[in-house]
């Protein structure tokens, strides 16, 4: 009984270890992400920018171009992997996320929507780009009514069925090959410049970033996160079987559509501002449960500060790698994210054969 209770508290040390130290590189790395780019800064310039004692150039760069991007990511981060972490605890299953349920070809439909339809892309002759999207504002709206239209029809589906894991995720499948299938005739019947704007909205970028956007991330995804943390021993119950959860007082249905809901909500935010970042809510919870296990008083919390540190040393990278061009952070979250899920179900599997 006691080497028991010693066993759990060195779990207990551990996961806390890990929440500390995932919380202290997430700073540094936000004075990373700030002071590399095109024009590098020393921390000392940044810093003096707080004492108001910077010159111009550094104070626009930081807080009109920097500052957001890197906010904005942490919070983008933090909506994506907390969604992933909830959606594979919802439905039981370790390929719930925000992308497989065709939560990401919503958001490229209704992209598709605005610039094909509504005209919010045209050629825009420059030196950095070819296609404009004249109306960022417009494609974010449409992104996030069909992000939120593809929810919908999944928690009528689960309503009128029940919300059994198994209807949600079938439910999800459709519904992302619908919408698939709607962006592809979109694209058939779309010129040149049009088919061009999709595509370059569809690329995970942070550098649409602005106080704008970000205020309007915290207004929606700081009130998911704490609706997470606040029902994280639901989720733990869920985990054990929907007839241990019952047993407890827990009402699974109710409990699995609104998470549902929530997640959706914040993921359709991050979706419809920066386009389509994969991986980060499907790989970010299976790093996060692989270090600390599949307990959600802790694994949520640390979910969210792991996906913002993900996705931003993920950003910096993609500015920095192949400087002055910079790369947009779905390209990469893709050629990162897809070996480690590789590498994680590989030793997933050699652990239970053990």
């Amino acid at each position: 009984m006691e080497t028991a209770y010693k066993k759990y508290k060195s779990q207990v040390v551990r996961k806390r270890i890990f929440f500390f130290v995932t919380a202290v590189l997430l700073v540094f790395f936000a004075i990373v992400g700030i002071s590399f780019g095109a024009a590098d800064l020393d921390p000392e310039r940044i810093f003096a920018i707080f004492y108001n004692e910077g010159d111009e150039l550094t104070w626009q760069i930081i807080w009109n171009i920097r500052l957001p991007r890197v906010l904005s990511a942490i919070l983008a981060g933090m909506a994506l992997s907390v969604a992933g972490a909830a959606m594979q605890s919802i439905l039981r299953n370790p390929l719930g996320s925000p992308f497989t349920l065709g939560i990401s070809n919503a958001a490229a439909f209704g992209a598709a929507v605005a610039v094909v339809i509504f005209g919010a892309g045209t050629m825009h002759s420059s030196i950095s780009n070819a296609v404009l999207i004249n109306n960022p504002y417009l494609i974010t709206i449409c992104a996030f009514l069909s992000s939120m239209a593809a929810t919908m029809v999944i928690l009528i589906v689960a309503r009128i069925r029940g919300a059994s894991p198994e209807t949600m995720i079938l439910t999800g499948i459709m519904t992302g090959s619908l919408f698939m299938a709607g962006t592809t005739a979109l694209q058939f019947f779309a010129d040149d410049i049009e088919i061009a704007a999709i595509v370059f909205w569809s690329f995970g970028d942070l550098g649409r970033a602005g106080w704008r956007e970000f205020w309007v991330m915290v207004a929606v995804v700081i009130p998911s996160l704490i609706f997470f943390i606040y029902n994280r021993w639901n989720y733990n119950s869920l985990d054990a079987g929907d007839e241990t959860a019952q047993s407890l007082g827990v009402n699974v249905q109710r409990v699995r559509i609104f998470g549902m809901l929530v997640a959706t909500l914040s993921t359709a935010i991050a979706v419809s501002f920066f386009g389509i970042i994969a991986f980060v809510g499907l790989v970010v919870p299976h790093i996060v449960r692989f270090v600390i296990g599949p307990d959600e008083r802790y694994l949520i919390p640390s979910a969210a500060l792991f996906g913002g540190l993900f996705l931003l040393i993920s950003d910096t990278i993609a500015r920095t790698i192949i400087s002055p061009i910079v790369l947009p952070v779905g390209i990469l979250t893709s050629f990162i994210g897809a070996p480690l899920f590789l590498i994680l179900l590989v030793r997933r599997k050699r652990r239970a054969q053990w």
